[in-house]
């Protein structure tokens, strides 16, 4: 409907039409709430002016009338309540077989990489129709990563991971910006967002590819000795990383935390933060 409005984003995501629907149902009651309320104003204003001569009714109430006026705002607010509540949880919760991006934003660019391998700066290639999340993290400060095509802005954090997922409905290239002021060049951290047809995705997927991140991980894990430790058959003197990812891990303070991308980051550059119950922090830094 807004599609060819001159001051709307394009809508390119299977979420961005939830979106607008939000958006002009807030405008429209807002804009009827206003409407009302000045025309209230402006007719009690004429109709009970003070006038010389003639003593003001005193009105002591209504029930009825203030019961109305209550159930009726109480009905809209729920809606828009609901309404967005159903927005948000649809946002947040990115479907299971969604195709992973890593995101490490830095001041001032963003660089990704696709599960096969892929490294982009600033850019990001996506096929049309798929399901994709962005597992981000920063290397200094806030960021936050807005694409408005698909109506998706969420905060970049240094320390932790966040998430955010897309479902691109329409092929072509697309804003990416940082919505977070992040210092002096904030204003050029900029990127562009390229839907793909999966033809032409996966063309582009095969040339420079570098290998899955899945082997790059299991390289160093071995390079590394990492094996030594953290033994499949838990004998070792770690616990056994077989499976765990995901997976609700017990600590020596008697805390059950989950073992998600935060948890292993965090065990990987301070080990001595959660130790897992029957362990002894012996692992260096």
């Amino acid at each position: 409907m807004f599609d060819n409005f001159p001051l709307w984003p394009a809508r390119a995501s299977t979420a961005a039409g939830n979106v607008d629907a939000l958006y002009i149902f807030l405008i429209i009651v807002s804009g009827m709430m206003t409407l009302l309320v000045f025309t209230a104003i402006v007719i009690f204003a004429a109709r009970y002016r003070h006038r010389r001569g003639v003593l003001a009714e005193q009105i002591e109430g209504s029930i009825p009338l203030e019961i109305t006026w209550s159930i009726i705002p109480l009905g809209v607010f729920m809606v828009i309540f609901v309404w967005g509540a159903v927005v948000y949880f649809h946002s947040r919760t990115p479907p299971r077989d969604s195709t992973d991006v890593y995101v490490v934003a830095k001041q001032w660019m963003w660089k990704l990489q696709h599960a096969e391998g892929q490294r982009e700066i600033n850019s990001l290639h996506v096929p049309v129709g798929r399901d994709v999340r962005l597992i981000m993290t920063s290397q200094d400060v806030i960021h936050s990563f807005f694409v408005p095509a698909f109506r998706m802005k969420q905060d970049v954090l240094p320390g932790r991971y966040t998430t955010a997922w897309f479902h691109a409905t329409k092929a072509g290239t697309y804003h990416l910006f940082c919505a977070e002021y992040c210092g002096t060049q904030h204003s050029g951290m900029i990127g562009e967002i390229v839907v793909m047809e999966p033809a032409q995705y996966e063309a582009w997927m095969s040339g420079g590819n570098t290998g899955p991140l899945s082997a790059s991980g299991e390289r160093i894990f071995a390079e590394l000795g990492c094996a030594t430790c953290h033994r499949s058959d838990t004998q070792g003197r770690g616990p056994s990383l077989q499976g765990v990812f995901g997976k609700p891990v017990q600590l020596q303070d008697g805390r059950i935390v989950t073992a998600d991308e935060n948890y292993i980051r965090e065990s990987i550059l301070d080990p001595g933060a959660k130790i897992v119950n029957g362990f002894k922090p012996v692992m260096p830094t």
